[in-house]
């Protein structure tokens, strides 16, 4: 089965200094418009930052908020458009997202101290073996901290913030306004699909409440099918890695452990399910939602992972279908992680 995925169409008028050139700042997010050329170019664009913020906030996730078009963006307009009932993509879906929300997507953060209280790790190294040595799995600077807690790629908290400095506690930047809420109570039950590679939470009316792209197994390692349950949820959480699961790459014969951490390889949390080895967490790269493959398990952006932990309880059903070996989409420099 092919996965049907939508080429969003979006442009901005803007007092552009050039033709073709497109101005990146607050105010060019903040007044964007729908319109109606098509772009597949992976270039920054106002009016898809601001789709991926709204977006964000009606928690029909698009994943890391870069300000470019492509295939999680896709997923998320498809999964919404489909919640609201509507019947194409354009000004009507632009007018619901909007409706609801007033305020400007792009605002003003300070720095604080907070902000730049280590510890930071120099660096992650690629192999989970010299990971295990670590004392923690902290963020690398204050630019990722930052970024990760505005849903935001690194590349575009930089263009949006040209000569400032993320490690200066009184700065003034600007971030995406995502909403800090949590999803609706009571999710009820937890659909995972392996072709397109997304995530549903559904409530006890059987209404979509939340939307997630996801990273679900791999042809080597695939994710489980049928219906699990949740079993755990735990915030922080340390990597135990067995011999037995057999990684690729992973060259261990005895057991190690790996510190909690942002960075850690299940990211800030782990929702475990009643099949060993197998869980829904978070991820230390969330540029690679969907765009990757992993050990059987679903890997979610840690905020949305997050999220969603903050939403499900012990008992939760969690039902899988597809085949991520049937994804349609290419995947440019796909390697286990």
């Amino acid at each position: 089965m092919k996965t049907f995925l939508l080429t969003i169409a979006l442009i901005v008028s803007l007092n552009a200094p050039a033709p073709g050139a497109t101005t990146l700042d607050a105010k060019s997010v903040n007044t964007a418009q729908w319109g109606d050329a098509k772009t597949k170019t992976r270039t920054l664009t106002p009016s898809i930052v601001k789709l991926q913020v709204l977006l964000d906030r009606a928690n029909f996730s698009p994943g890391e908020i870069d300000g470019m078009p492509g295939e999680n963006v896709d997923k998320a307009v498809e999964a919404y458009a489909a919640s609201q009932n509507l019947q194409g993509l354009g000004d009507e879906l632009w007018q619901k997202l909007t409706s609801g929300f007033d305020g400007d997507v792009i605002v003003e953060y300070t720095i604080s101290e907070s902000d730049n209280k280590g510890p930071f790790a120099d660096k992650i190294p690629a192999k989970m073996e010299e990971m295990k040595d670590l004392p923690t799995l902290a963020y690398t600077s204050p630019k990722e901290r930052l970024a990760e807690r505005f849903h935001m790629s690194p590349e575009l908290l930089e263009a949006l913030n040209s000569g400032k400095k993320f490690d200066k506690p009184g700065e003034t930047i600007s971030v995406a306004n995502v909403s800090q809420e949590g999803l609706p109570p009571k999710v009820r039950r937890i659909e995972i699909d392996k072709t397109k590679q997304t995530l549903r939470a559904f409530n006890e009316r059987n209404e979509v409440i939340a939307f997630f792209p996801v990273t679900a197994g791999s042809r080597e390692k695939p994710a489980p099918d049928g219906v699990l349950t949740v079993t755990s949820i735990s915030k922080d959480p340390t990597y135990r890695y067995n011999p037995e699961y057999n990684f690729k790459g992973v060259k261990a014969r005895e057991a190690f452990t790996i510190k909690p951490g942002p960075n850690n390889p299940v990211g800030l949390i782990w929702i475990g399910l009643n099949r060993e080895g197998y869980g829904i967490h978070g991820t230390p790269e969330p540029f690679k939602i969907s765009k990757s493959e992993s050990h059987g398990c679903i890997r979610l952006t840690n905020w949305d992972a997050l999220k969603l932990g903050a939403a499900v309880k012990k008992g939760i059903k969690v039902e899988f279908f597809g085949d991520e070996g049937k994804k349609s989409r290419h995947r440019a420099g796909r390697r286990l992680s």
